[in-house]
């Protein structure tokens, strides 16, 4: 399918189908009442490993290659996007440890179908770049940056929820973390649109 000067375009996708893979297990994950903290944050680890390895395959083969089939700038941007939502997601999950929580609830679970649904719309647009039809990956762009915009009203509720309910300060404190990490990973997804974006600006 890829020819050796499009290896950069298969390593995007790589990446691209890994952060899906990362959040869906997130997501599922937290549908639970307790979750099993040393097997969730193992697996997690293992994907952002993953992740580095795909980041430095790119940045051996720019340094190695003459041409490519996007700006090289782009490329670098790319994967670097891709890889802050993958850190983003890991993040996510050692928290639940360091925290010494293992209890995720309905805002957690919101936040991981809002995430889930963000990196389907980032796995379909990659897809679409790796076949050129750029102008195509413009309504997942669109759709990516609606998604955050639910990810902010989704953050302002679950913040004002835990000042009115949350009599701990201690799980307050817990709980208002993991929220705002979970909101910064929405960010990310954002920042994956905005690259998008600019590539298909570019090229077009």
């Amino acid at each position: 399918m890829f020819r050796k000067k499009d290896i950069f375009f298969k390593v995007l996708l790589q990446m691209a189908e890994l952060v899906d893979t990362a959040v869906r297990y997130f997501a599922d994950a937290v549908k639970s009442d307790t979750l099993e903290l040393d097997t969730f944050t193992k697996e997690m680890k293992k994907f952002e490993h993953q992740g580095d390895e795909y980041t430095h395959t790119i940045i051996t083969e720019l340094n190695t290659t003459f041409i490519t089939p996007i700006e090289r700038e782009d490329i670098m941007e790319l994967i670097k996007r891709l890889d802050d939502v993958l850190d983003g997601i890991e993040a996510c999950a050692s928290r639940f440890e360091m925290y010494a929580t293992n209890r995720p609830n309905e805002y957690i679970r919101k936040y991981g179908d809002v995430l889930r649904r963000s990196t389907q719309e980032i796995k379909s647009a990659v897809t679409l770049l790796t076949q050129k039809k750029l102008l195509a990956m413009q309504p997942h762009c669109v759709n990516l940056h609606e998604l955050e915009n639910e990810g902010d009203a989704l953050m302002r509720d679950s913040i004002k929820h835990l000042f009115e309910n949350v009599k701990d300060p201690i799980e307050l404190l817990k709980y208002k973390a993991l929220y705002e990490r979970l909101e910064e990973t929405t960010d990310s997804c954002e920042d994956v649109a905005n690259t998008l974006q600019s590539i298909i600006m570019r090229n077009s």
